[in-house]
């Protein structure tokens, strides 16, 4: 993922389907018939609009600016009972891990998690009935037909929730972007001030037996997040379909690494309690400033009941066995 206006995980798009054809109400003709009986066609289905989710993306850039969607309409009906062309359903493209909501009241409609997944979003109005389908015993040439039902419209919010394996949560400079891209191919900025990143960038972690999970920093969050200060608070719903959430801390944090490890954990509290039923794994980071009588010093205060490890992404220090703790933590998770 790159990083600015090339992210979008939010558009909000109005949509409108087809309306579905006539019914014909023809009475057959023709040079040796007068009087012949109805063979009035249907009329065709309205289009659809269908979301497909697609693996090769990773954002809703593609559909920032298309603010109206629109189905073409049903065909009528004709002779011969021949059914009208039905309109062409509008496919939209979108990510793995979008939710469609109506835009009025919130409610969520579906979600999209896999790739080739379809759902219809606005289904288009069915076609009218022709005439032959009303011709009765006592009703032997109607010459009347069902109208095609009326198209849909309403706005609707499609929203991203980026799908990762292992979620990356800690304050800005926690180490977060510089472990993504010594564990996988890709390239976050870093630099040595807050909020370097400023939307989600996915990784692919290799690991072993040519077996790989993927990674996801999530922008970095400040106390307050959850209510609505800093980056945290727009980026913390990507954290809801992360499997395993690895907490970072750095080894020079001016609190203690436990009060960090908490304020963090409330946060994620405060905005979904369901945060809390994920694997939780703690790493504190820039441990290659620690020397062994330190780390055994910090490891009596490390938060108990989460497991924890010392790491460092330049030292390539404790990375082998995150992997692990990682790779076991997803499976049990699974």
């Amino acid at each position: 993922m790159s990083q600015g206006s090339n992210f979008v995980d939010y558009v909000k798009i109005c949509c409108r389907s087809g309306k579905g054809g006539a019914g014909s109400a023809h009475l057959h003709r023709d040079v040796r018939t007068a009087t012949g009986g109805p063979d009035g066609g249907d009329g065709g289905r309205g289009g659809h609009i269908i979301l497909r989710g697609n693996s090769q993306f990773w954002t809703l850039l593609h559909l920032k600016y298309r603010k109206h969607i629109i189905a073409p309409d049903g065909q009528p009906g004709s002779s011969g009972t021949s059914t009208g062309k039905s309109g062409k359903d509008e496919i939209l493209e979108v990510p793995l891990g979008t939710i469609a909501k109506d835009a009025e009241t919130g409610h969520t409609i579906f979600e999209i998690t896999e790739d080739g997944e379809t759902k219809i979003l606005t289904p288009g109005g069915r076609g009218g009935l022709g005439n032959w389908h009303f011709k009765t015993p006592t009703l032997q040439t109607p010459r009347f037909a069902q109208p095609g039902e009326p198209g849909r419209e309403e706005w609707v919010v499609l929203e991203l929730k980026v799908l990762a394996d292992v979620g990356l949560v800690g304050f800005p400079n926690a180490g977060k972007s510089t472990l993504l891209s010594v564990l996988s191919a890709a390239k976050p900025e870093i630099a040595d001030y807050p909020f370097t990143t400023l939307v989600p960038n996915l990784g692919i972690v290799s690991y072993r037996g040519g077996k790989s999970f993927v990674m996801a920093d999530i922008p970095g969050i400040i106390e307050g997040a959850s209510k609505g200060k800093g980056l945290g608070y727009r980026f913390l719903r990507h954290i809801e379909r992360n499997s395993v959430l690895l907490f970072m801390v750095p080894a020079d944090t001016h609190r203690s690494i436990a009060a960090e490890y908490e304020i963090l954990k409330s946060e994620l509290k405060d905005y979904n309690p369901e945060l809390m039923q994920k694997p939780h794994l703690l790493a504190i980071t820039k441990s290659d400033m620690l020397d062994e009588e330190l780390m055994e010093e910090m490891k009596k205060e490390l938060p108990e009941n989460i497991p924890a490890i010392f790491i460092s992404s330049v030292a390539q220090k404790g990375i082998t066995q995150l992997k692990d703790m990682l790779w076991e933590a997803i499976n049990v998770s699974v």
